[in-house]
């Protein structure tokens, strides 16, 4: 990944940071008024978060590694963080019974009109297409957010975790890890593979649902909200990855990106289940006040995954592309 073009005041700053040595720049290089009054769900904001947390992942090409734990970036994250967090929690309607909750993840509506069921029905070549690159930017770091979460898990929690990890790691093959298999998928639709390509084409909304991830990833003190974030993906995953599968063949895209989508119908209907039964009930087994974040972090994930639906069918149906920069 290299440093992508800046979207505002905030990512302007970063950018222009990142781009020198820590030991170059001054004491205080960022204005923390623009980031603490920074849209919670702008352009601006979440392209700053994002590069804030690539540091911690692969890293940036050209981007001193020192600037990872540098106090200054950290100090800047963290006011990005809050301003996202207290929009989440503001926003995001309030969960009742986790029980509840994690049923109504089930419930599949007779008359769907999300992504998924676009993508099978209706969607074009091209709408795959930006779909799939969008999509790269989570999907070629796949189970990495989440496994922060590890070493802040014990007993039941951890052992089912880790075992739906394990899967997403291709079972110990490297071939089959999920990452190898979206590369593959992109190679099919003819598009680049290459870590982070296009993140110049990702929308605020895009980049937010990544953004959770690593928010909730990276504090132990949301722990319990990672979980929930997990427990959504791993739930809604089986039933939407079929109808993707069947829009790609439909379309005729190719056995790689119709392949990793029936690698999700069937692991994730496995998933489903050791999510909740393992992971969630060993939480709240040994943590039972965690029960309010598992809720908070499925209804944040489904509240984001709405706004780029939105974003991406509103765009599609008005005859336009949904990405920020052409493919």
């Amino acid at each position: 990944m290299t440093l992508p073009s800046a979207r505002g005041e905030v990512s302007a700053a970063l950018i222009g940071v990142l781009a020198r040595r820590p030991a170059r720049v001054g004491a205080r290089p960022f204005d923390g008024v623009a980031a603490a009054a920074a849209d919670p769900y702008g352009e601006d904001l979440h392209l700053a978060l994002y590069l804030c947390y690539e540091l911690h992942y692969r890293g940036i090409g050209g981007v001193d590694e020192d600037w990872e734990w540098d106090a200054r970036l950290l100090g800047l994250r963290a006011l990005l963080e809050e301003r996202f967090l207290a929009a989440l929690r503001n926003d995001v309607p309030a969960s009742g019974d986790l029980s509840q909750v994690l049923d109504e993840l089930l419930l599949e509506p007779v008359d769907g009109t999300g992504v998924s069921y676009f993508l099978r029905d209706r969607a074009e070549l091209a709408h795959v297409r930006e779909y799939a690159a969008l999509r790269s930017l989570y999907h070629l770091k796949e189970g990495d957010p989440h496994a922060w979460v590890i070493p802040r898990l014990t007993g039941r929690a951890k052992a089912g975790f880790v075992a739906v990890e394990y899967d997403e790691y291709g079972g110990g093959r490297a071939e089959r890890m999920h990452v190898r298999l979206y590369a593959d998928l992109m190679a099919d639709l003819g598009l680049d593979a290459d870590y982070g390509r296009y993140l110049e084409s990702g929308t605020a909304e895009l980049l937010a649902t990544v953004n959770l991830m690593s928010l909730l990833g990276l504090h132990r003190a949301l722990r319990g909200a990672l979980v929930g974030h997990f427990a959504a993906v791993e739930i809604t995953s089986s039933p939407g990855s079929r109808r993707i599968a069947q829009g790609m063949a439909r379309l005729g895209a190719g056995p790689a990106a119709v392949g990793f989508y029936a690698e999700h119908v069937e692991a994730d209907a496995v998933h489903e289940q050791v999510v909740r039964r393992e992971v969630i009930g060993g939480l709240l087994e040994a943590e039972p006040q965690l029960e309010r974040d598992v809720a908070f972090g499925i209804g944040a994930t489904g509240w984001l995954e709405d706004r780029l639906g939105d974003r991406l069918l509103g765009a599609w149906e008005a005859g336009r592309s949904a990405l920020r920069a052409p493919l």
